[in-house]
């Protein structure tokens, strides 16, 4: 009796496999066989790799394949999984501004400058690609809705790009603006004594 009880209270409570999908049934739509890509090479913070793209028929992306230049290391295959799931993500209907909102901005080692014009500072390999993915594939309205002052999709300020950070006249600091990039917010930093200090956000560093 006590095993009928157990068995009858389980089923009330859990749902039945359609419950469970009904309505949320998620629709992948796959690349053609043979489609269209673009290759994009990049550095930073020492980092360098490729970006593949790989395209719809109309020339949205549908897939990223990520490949560093130090295969078998820790950071390649992490990237190569991230790589897999963003292309399942796109994939699955995940607009690429939703993607580019979220991750652009994201500060971790390795960063540094990328030697892109349109990015300036990249805070991390992430936001670099995903900044890159914007300014390549977003219509203008679009970018200025996933990088607008920095804030991503959830409305959490993120960092501002270092191309849109205030500009710092060094001439009237007495500075000569040889100093380390600032690991905040990319601008060049002016000897304080001992340490840098960065003149744009007021972080400081490099104290002996």
């Amino acid at each position: 009796m006590g095993e009928s009880w157990v068995s009858s209270d389980i089923s009330s409570v859990r749902p039945t496999a359609p419950e469970l999908v009904e309505g949320t049934k998620a629709y992948r739509r796959r690349l053609p066989d043979v489609r269209n890509a673009v290759v994009h090479h990049f550095s930073v913070g020492g980092q360098e790799g490729y970006l593949t793209v790989g395209l719809y028929e109309d020339g949205v992306p549908g897939e990223i394949f990520i490949r560093m230049a130090k295969e078998g290391s820790t950071v390649s295959g992490l990237m190569d999984c991230f790589a897999t799931a963003v292309s399942l993500a796109l994939q699955f209907g995940v607009p690429l501004r939703v993607l580019c909102g979220k991750f652009s901005h994201t500060r971790f080692e390795p960063s540094g400058w990328s030697g892109v014009k349109e990015i300036g500072y990249a805070k991390s390999l992430m936001d670099y690609i995903f900044r890159w993915l914007a300014i390549k594939f977003l219509p203008k309205e679009e970018m200025s809705v996933a990088d607008q002052s920095g804030a991503g999709e959830d409305g959490h300020e993120l960092a501002p790009s270092a191309a849109l950070a205030p500009q710092v006249n060094l001439a009237l600091t007495g500075h000569n603006g040889d100093g380390p990039a600032c690991q905040q917010c990319g601008a060049i930093m002016v000897r304080n004594g001992s340490c840098y200090r960065c003149l744009n956000c007021g972080s400081t560093g490099g104290c002996s």
